[in-house]
Order: C-alpha cells, then structure tokens, then sequence
C-alpha cells in the first residue's frame, strides 16, 4: 500500500542519515475506504493524488511547528504493508491513518517537494496555521482558511529515492546562503 507521510526539509534529512522515518506511531495519508467513498467516481491515479493533498496539507502543520524549518511542504511516499485507518472517527474523505511501526528507508519510493517559488504561500499558511485550524468565531480565521488552501495551488515536485542525498544537501547549501 502506497503511504504518505508529511514531513519537512529537517526531518528528511533526519530520516535518510538514520535510514528510517519514525518514530512510531505517527501520521501517515493513503486510500482509505472513506477516501474511496468520498471519491466514488474518482480512478486510483485522483485517489492517490487526494491523499497526497491530505498529507502537503499537514505538512504545513509539521512547518508550523518548527519556524526555522525551510518554507517548503514535504511528503515522503512509502510502500507498506497494508494498514487499518485511524482509530476513533472517520470523516468521509479522510485519508488519515495511524502507523504503529518504523518505516525503513527501503520502503521510500519517492519524495515530494515544494518548487523555491511556494516559499511564501507555504510560509503564510504555516503563519497562520493555528488560526486556520482554530476558532471559527476568530475574525482571521477565513483568511488564515484561504491561506491554508492556497497552498493546493502550487505543484510539488518529484524526486526518486536515489535524487534525495543530492536534494537534501543542494537545500543544505540553499539555506546557509
């Protein structure tokens, strides 16, 4: 089963030096059942693009939780044995899962990765995160929403397992100059 998990830039590189993506358990994003039902006319290609968008999107949280991570939203996608969704409720759409065991390094088939040009939507929605996920009374609140959404506008790049060393330290450079 193909898995998303969110991420930054700081955590990448922690998880390609130890050769793993954990702890365990954490947030991973897949085709679930609810994902499935949500999307009845959508083909796997759309599903697993939805899921995906699940996992961009908590990114930002990941990045707004640490401000001096590099404004780019980052998914890994894995291959894992299959798993069961999250415990507890499942809204119809959600692509959530809980994973309860360490994901090797092998299992990453890929990266995904902000193009430099995002930086500001992404930087924006991260500001403004907690207000988006927050009180609906607050005023800011439908525009800390629209932050959030705009970063669905922008593209994430590609990268095979073998591109991420280069990727992590052309990065590494980015951010010391």
């Amino acid at each position: 089963m193909r898995v998303y998990v969110p991420s930054t830039l700081p955590l990448l590189d922690a998880a390609c030096h130890a050769a793993e993506i954990g702890p365990a358990p954490m947030t991973a994003y897949a085709v679930t059942p609810a994902l499935r039902e949500w999307y009845t006319e959508g083909d796997d290609e759309e599903l697993e693009y939805a899921a995906m968008a699940q996992a961009a999107k908590a990114s930002v949280g990941l990045l707004a939780a640490d401000p001096g991570a590099p404004r780019k939203r980052v998914v890994i996608a894995c291959e894992v044995a299959a798993v069961p969704p999250a415990e507890g409720s499942v809204h119809l759409g959600d692509a959530r899962l809980e994973l309860h065991v360490v994901i090797p390094w092998t299992a990453v088939a890929a990266v995904h990765l902000d193009t430099d040009s995002a930086a500001d939507v992404v930087g924006k929605a991260a500001d403004l995160w907690d207000v988006a996920r927050g009180d609906t009374a607050n005023p800011d609140h439908e525009d800390a929403v629209f932050a959030l959404d705009s970063c669905e506008g922008e593209d994430l790049l590609w990268y095979a397992t073998q591109e991420i060393p280069d990727l992590l330290a052309a990065e590494g450079r980015r951010g010391k100059a």
